[in-house]
This record gives C-alpha cells, sequence and structure tokens, in this order.
C-alpha cells in the first residue's frame, strides 16, 4: 500500500457463499474510485492482493488520463468462477460494496458479466455496467475494444506516417469479450489478424466469428513475425524474456498491466525501437462509456469521448520524444499532474 500509494485495501469474506475478496482503493482525488470486480482462481492471496494493488493504481491512472472525474479503485474475487457465482455470492458481495458508502464502485471485469452486476445492483447503488434493460449501459467490453482500435490506430500514424491497418499483421493475444471486438474491427479493415488463447473454446468461437483470422499455438507467439501485438488477456506479456524476442513494431492492447515492470521494460521497449501505448491509456474506453451512464447514458456521447484516445495518443508520442523518456512515463506524468493540480485546487476552496 505504501509502496503505490493506495488509500484502503479492504478484505471480505463469507463462508456460506464462499467469497473471498479484495477490494482496493487506491486514489479518490478526482472523485470516488471505479472498478471493476475480477473473479480469478489465484494462486494464493499474496498474488490475489499484488493484482488488486496493481489494477487498482492503473484505474486512477486511466480515469485520471482519460478526463474523468473518478479515482481508481477495483476488486478480486478469490476461487473458480465455475463453481462459485450464484444469486447468494454476488449479493453478499454487493453487502461489501455497500458498506463502503459509495467509495468504490464496482463494474464488470474478468469472468464476470452484466448478470452478475445486476445481482449485486440489488444490494447496492454503487455498481455500474448493467443490463440495458436495467437501465444500465450493458456490456463494456465494445467500447474498449473501440478505444484499443482507435489507439492502435494512432500508433500506426506514428510508425509508418498513415493509420491505415490495411497492409499490417496484428496477432491478438485473448479471443475474450474484448479481443473478439477488437477482432471485428480489424478484420472489417482487412487486417491480417493471428489469434491466440490459452481457451480452446474463445478460439473455436473467434473462428466460427471471422473465419479470416488466422488462430496460432500460444507458446512461442514472439517467434512469429507481425507488426502490431494486441495483449488482451491477462498482464505481465510484456517482460525481459518476450521483448528479447519481439519482431513488432507495436505494442497496442487491451490487458491491463502489459508491463511486467514498467521502470524496466518501459526503457527496454525503447531501446528495442517498439512503439508502446501505454495500457491504462488505450484501454480507457470501458470506464468511460461507464462514466457515462453515471451521469445519464447517452452512447453517442460516449463513442464521442472514447474517439479521443486517439488524439491523446499522438499526444502522449510527442512528449515521450519531447522529453526523451518511455510513452508509459510520459502517460503517467500527465495523469499525475492533472490529479495534483485537482487535489491542490480543492485545498485552495
Amino acid at each position: 500500500m505504501q509502496q503505490m500509494g493506495h488509500e484502503q485495501v479492504v478484505y471480505c469474506q463469507d463462508p456460506h457463499t464462499g467469497l473471498k475478496a479484495i477490494i482496493a482503493i487506491h486514489n479518490t482525488t478526482l472523485g470516488p474510485s471505479l472498478g471493476g470486480t475480477r473473479l480469478w482462481n489465484y494462486n494464493n492471496h499474496e498474488d490475489a492482493l499484488i493484482d488488486a494493488l496493481r489494477l487498482s493504481r492503473g484505474m486512477t491512472y486511466k480515469s485520471a488520463i482519460s478526463g474523468l472525474n473518478l479515482g481508481g479503485g477495483k476488486a478480486v474475487l478469490i476461487g473458480d468462477a465455475a463453481k462459485l457465482k450464484s444469486e447468494a455470492y454476488w449479493r453478499r458481495y454487493g453487502k461489501f460494496v455497500n458498506s463502503l458508502n459509495g467509495k468504490y464502485i464496482t463494474a464488470e471485469d474478468v469472468n464476470t458479466s452484466a448478470k452478475d452486476m445486476e445481482f449485486i445492483g440489488m444490494e447496492t447503488k454503487f455498481v455500474t455496467g448493467l443490463p440495458e434493460f436495467a437501465g444500465g449501459s450493458g456490456d463494456p467490453s465494445p467500447f474498449t475494444a473501440y478505444g484499443v482500435y482507435t489507439g492502435m490506430k494512432a500508433a500506426a500514424k506514428n510508425a509508418w506516417g498513415n493509420d491505415s491497418l490495411s497492409d499490417k499483421t496484428v496477432l491478438v493475444q485473448g479471443a475474450g469479450n474484448v479481443g473478439q471486438y477488437l477482432i471485428g474491427y480489424l478484420v472489417k479493415e482487412e487486417v491480417r489478424v493471428l489469434v491466440c488463447d490459452i481457451n480452446e473454446d474463445r478460439l473455436k468461437t473467434a473462428k466460427q466469428k471471422y473465419p479470416v483470422i488466422e488462430v496460432v499455438a500460444n507458446d512461442d507467439i514472439f517467434d512469429l513475425e507481425f507488426d502490431i501485438y494486441a495483449p488482451c488477456a491477462l498482464g505481465a506479456t510484456v517482460n525481459s524474456d518476450s521483448i528479447s524476442k519481439m519482431k513488432c513494431h507495436v505494442i497496442a492492447g487491451a490487458a491491463n498491466n502489459q508491463l511486467a515492470d514498467e521502470n524496466i521494460h518501459g526503457p527496454m521497449l525503447v531501446e528495442k525501437g517498439i512503439i508502446y501505448v501505454p495500457d491504462f491509456l488505450i484501454n480507457a474506453g470501458g470506464i468511460i462509456n461507464i462514466s457515462v451512464e453515471l451521469e445519464g447514458y447517452n452512447k453517442e456521447r460516449a463513442l464521442s469521448i472514447v474517439e479521443k484516445i486517439y488524439g491523446r495518443t499522438l499526444e502522449i508520442f510527442a512528449l515521450a520524444e519531447q522529453e526523451n523518456v518511455p510513452t508509459q512515463f510520459a502517460a503517467m506524468r500527465i495523469a499525475e499532474k492533472r490529479i495534483k493540480d485537482i487535489a491542490n485546487l480543492r485545498v485552495g476552496i
């Protein structure tokens, strides 16, 4: 908590439903913390805690750089989604969220859905991403994918002088909800798309929807030739080992915490000449959509804000070049400056 600057970490457990949860609140300077609830079968509680801390910190930067009046928070639930999910499980979790009195607002994430949010919403109003029939905006995945696609085009413009992707090869790692929507955007632009995933069912679904894609083995993907790497699964796939093998020009994907260590691997990418679009910048489409839901949902308005990721990405590239720093650091400086400016503004009142 001290190393990453967190305000609060809450442990929750309920023996009856099997619920084990960690809610991490990183920073609420700009507003209440908002971030999804991830259900994952972690190896141990320490891994779950580290994930919650890293993810919630990322949400702070994501909201700040996107101009949202929200802070950073995240929840992780420990266990097997196939065995744990039930109405009682989610409603018990909703009670824990409600006990924080709005300091944390939850949403969808890995292994959670709009239906799960509906159950949570029976116990708290501090939940977003509800089904459309329940007054929410539904699945945020299309908006996250659209933001990634937009940021990817900006990266292409920076790398090759124009933002067309039609002559490029893109490796999408992860064919979950966001990954499949991203594949749809890429296929529409006639991109050559390579796809890998540890889940065979997801690969089959993706291949059925988009027959033109090429499914590749998950192992040794960095031995392949492609122009753009789009990590859309779990984090830390950009590490010392993978960077040493990479032949791509651009990294632009939806996964959170793509850099295993931002202080080591951001500079390594610069040395290798690989353009990196910071994850908290490019994957902000989902939280942007949810922020509009909090204000009174309008899909067109949400899309118009998501489209700003394109220009913001180009700004980050320009700042990184001007200050001779990795793009990750340039993006963090902009986010941190906004948080500091707003904190000083409030002190002034």
